[in-house]
């Protein structure tokens, strides 16, 4: 489908290197103007790491837009050049510690498609090995090894509300229901 609005102008609001805002003034159908605020992120990628012993590996963090310690899979930006299987690899290294001699792609989601352009690539990564993470400067979380079905009661009571990790859970409990 084309777009049915004609974009009229658009002036950028706000920049740092991980966000911008933009305004875009349009022409709808009817003839009337219209304004939209967006959101550009940067793309990323989030991973689900399950063990053999089937435990996932989450990220425990306080996440400052929400005001709250969240549980999460492990996510992170795409860097210029990097294919999202390299950040998911980077990211799973980083925060976690974790490397995995397995890797599914589980699609992409856009988290938030009517303000928020940012795409989310979705990894499950099995034959995890364990070692020494290196968060980033500034990055203060725990990582928790939980039951993958603790997790899922979890998702279902909502104690999980990051969008990319409820996503990825539901799609790998699907695609590992056939080999438990």
């Amino acid at each position: 489908m084309q777009s049915p609005y004609h974009l009229v102008r658009t002036r950028e609001i706000y920049r740092n290197p991980w966000i911008s805002v933009r305004e875009d003034e349009v022409r709808r159908p009817d003839g009337a103007v219209a304004f939209f605020g967006i959101v550009e992120m940067k793309a990323g990628s989030s991973v689900l790491a399950i063990n053999d012993r089937d435990e996932a590996y989450l990220v425990r963090e306080f996440k400052y837009a929400v005001g709250r310690e969240t549980l999460e899979v492990v996510s992170g930006g795409i860097e210029p050049g990097e294919s999202p299987l390299g950040a998911a690899r980077r990211e799973l290294k980083e925060e976690a510690g974790l490397e995995a001699a397995e890797w599914i792609g589980m699609g992409s989601i856009d988290p938030f498609t009517t303000v928020v352009s940012s795409p989310n690539h979705l990894f499950l990564a099995l034959g995890i090995t364990e070692g020494g993470p290196r968060p980033e400067a500034g990055e203060v979380l725990r990582m928790e090894k939980i039951p993958f079905p603790r997790v899922l009661e979890m998702l279902a009571a909502g104690e999980i509300t990051h969008a990319a990790s409820n996503v990825l859970i539901l799609q790998a409990a699907r695609r590992l229901a056939g080999r438990r």
